[in-house]
């Protein structure tokens, strides 16, 4: 008896951004998937939307636009809440305190934090653009916790070793960093090759190792 092939599916990555401060880090990376040739599929929270409004000129259309797929927050039933939907994984750009602290303690409400659940549960990657500061003990539990599970924490920090010439350059690099850890190399990183002699000042792109 003759079995089909089975069809992979397109790589896919689904984009949450939550309320936190720094939409343009879910924006930016809409845009990098789609230049990638990678499904996106969006989850955007009602705050989201709210901070999309004060930090950009953009209406919520234009960002859904950018996605391959749009997600409901409320549609819990959606494919992403179900770990049989294939995936690379999630993240969530920028990540709130307070989706990170769904995720960390299992307690999902709506479809944010379950598909990042769910792609846990499923050994994904989950990577968590943070976005708070200063932190008090509460949150670096929650950060512990969701660690724990298998999340990786990554707040934005920029890198200056590169010398960025515009808040572009620095949100690019910080992205090409988030997007290596799902193997996926989009050009944007400058990478660290070394020093130079010892004892010497350096200067340009080698002048200190990325620290992110």
């Amino acid at each position: 008896m003759k079995h089909e092939p089975t069809v992979q599916p397109a790589p896919r990555l689904i984009v949450g951004i939550s309320g936190a401060s720094g939409v343009v880090y879910g924006i930016r990376l809409l845009e990098l998937l789609r230049r990638a040739r990678i499904e996106s599929h969006l989850i955007m929270s009602k705050a989201a939307q709210v901070t999309l409004a004060y930090e950009t000129d953009l209406k919520v259309s234009d960002v859904e636009k950018l996605a391959t797929v749009v997600h409901s927050n409320q549609d819990i039933g959606a494919a992403c809440s179900s770990g049989s939907f294939r995936t690379l994984g999630m993240v969530i750009a920028p990540c709130s305190i307070k989706t990170m602290s769904e995720i960390a303690t299992g307690v999902t409400p709506n479809l944010l934090s379950r598909a990042a659940d769910v792609a846990l549960k499923e050994r994904r990657r989950v990577v968590l653009m943070l976005r708070e500061t200063p932190l008090h003990i509460g949150h670096i539990r929650n950060m512990a916790a969701v660690t724990e599970a298998g999340a990786i924490v990554y707040p934005p920090v920029p890198a200056f070793y590169t010398r960025p010439a515009s808040l572009d350059e620095m949100v690019d690099h910080t992205l090409g960093r988030v997007l290596d850890l799902f193997d996926i190399d989009m050009g944007l990183v400058r990478r660290w090759t070394g020093g130079k002699t010892r004892g010497k000042e350096s200067r340009g792109k080698e002048a200190a190792p990325e620290t992110s």
